[in-house]
């Protein structure tokens, strides 16, 4: 009997001794993922970003507002401008000047005479950064490079880039040619939402077309990361002497975007590798979903009469993990409304805000139809009479 329970304790004593080394191995393996999650990767570039592409959450950053000559990686503003110009205007057929290939540098291979399009011209530009095709896309656009700068530098201050000096369309070493990390990535995800651009700098090669003379040459892209990196979707390469190296990608996995920029970096590659890796493993998807959200607002000069309101849209971002729950919400919405009232007029917007910066709208719209009342049309005798009290007054008059 004594035997047995000796036997039984030490049943007990070995299960409890195994189940402590199961929670010891949980525990050791939650705080292991945990570090790898946390644990920010080495970074050789002077200055860097990482942030979500649709919501400006910043992933990581370091020195993110040192003002810095950022090479080439210029070009994706004059290749923004040159599609919104054909956009705007035509991709009109671009006869090549001695003044647009008398520049230094990489090259596309335009000589005086040649004829081509913005659009190769921009394909050009990105694919194997020819400092040609963006000197005759500023003349193309502009009539000179001079306005052409100026129109960087007002596209610049409008889309959120605050610490940014655009002196040529190339990129090429140039006093108070500067931007920061952080204006490079504001720069690459305003640029990735236009659909022809993505296209173009997601090419690992592409036959570009020329006019005159009729041929088509075949450039490969300068941005290897497009090989290295699986889910690279662009975007530029960058180096001169005294910029280094330079380079902002942009890379999407699992509907996550999420745009990186290095400036002055020994090691571009790998730190872009790096960070993104990091990246993808601290963000998180989160819907914003107003479709329940109902109100009434009042008709104007109609007492106690309500127009029907309500919200029927949402919207998803992807934020560093954390950032979701610092989004705020406001509900702007109209004080009155005034007639007529067409059904899905928007009436207001349910705003979603990170920083101050706003990040997503949804919608508020009217579920109510009010016509104007069309005035009562006056009856035979009525209208008679009105008529014979006229004469009469005329004649009393």
């Amino acid at each position: 009997m004594f035997c047995r329970k000796l036997k039984n304790f030490s049943h007990i004593k070995a299960l409890k001794i195994f189940l402590s080394l199961i929670l010891i191995f949980i525990t050791f393996c939650k705080t292991t993922i945990r570090s790898e999650e946390l644990s920010e990767p080495y970074v050789s570039a002077k200055s860097a970003i990482l942030i979500c592409a649709d919501s400006g959450s910043v992933i990581l950053k370091k020195n993110e507002n040192m003002p810095l000559p950022m090479a080439s990686t210029t070009k994706i503003m004059t290749a923004v401008l040159a599609l919104e110009y054909i956009d705007a205007c035509s991709n009109k057929e671009v006869e090549i000047t001695d003044e647009m290939v008398r520049v230094e540098g990489t090259s596309m291979g335009l000589a005086p005479g040649d004829i081509v399009s913005i659009s190769s011209l921009v394909q050009g530009m990105m694919l194997c950064s020819g400092n040609d095709s963006a000197n005759a896309i500023s003349i193309a656009v502009s009539g000179n490079t001079d306005k052409f700068i100026s129109l960087m530098n007002d596209k610049a201050k409008s889309i959120g880039m605050k610490n940014t000096k655009f002196s040529t369309p190339s990129g090429l070493d140039k006093d108070d040619h500067h931007s920061t990390a952080e204006d490079m990535a504001v720069l690459g995800a305003y640029a990735m939402e236009n659909p022809e651009f993505s296209n173009i700098v997601s090419k690992k090669s592409a036959g570009i077309k020329f006019i005159n003379p009729s041929k088509t040459i075949k450039l490969k892209n300068h941005n290897k990361l497009l090989s290295l990196y699986e889910g690279c979707i662009g975007i530029k390469t960058g180096f001169t002497k005294q910029a280094g190296r330079c380079l902002v990608s942009c890379a999407e996995k699992d509907n996550i975007k999420l745009i990186c920029v290095t400036l002055n970096a020994p090691n571009d590659w790998d730190d872009h590798t790096n960070l993104y890796n990091y990246g993808f493993k601290n963000t998180v998807v989160k819907t914003f979903d107003d479709s329940g959200f109902k109100t009434q607002i009042p008709i104007e000069n109609q007492n106690n009469k309500f127009a029907e309101a309500y919200c029927n849209s949402s919207f998803t971002k992807c934020f560093k993990k954390g950032d979701e729950d610092k989004v705020t919400r406001k509900v702007e919405i109209q004080q009155y409304c005034k007639v007529p009232l067409e059904k899905g007029q928007i009436l207001g917007k349910v705003i979603y805000s990170l920083d101050g910066k706003i990040i997503g709208e949804n919608n508020i719209v009217s579920s109510t139809e009010i016509k104007n009342e069309k005035p009562h049309k006056k009856g035979f005798f009525r209208s008679l009479r009105d008529f014979f009290c006229k004469i009469f007054k005329k004649q009393n008059a």
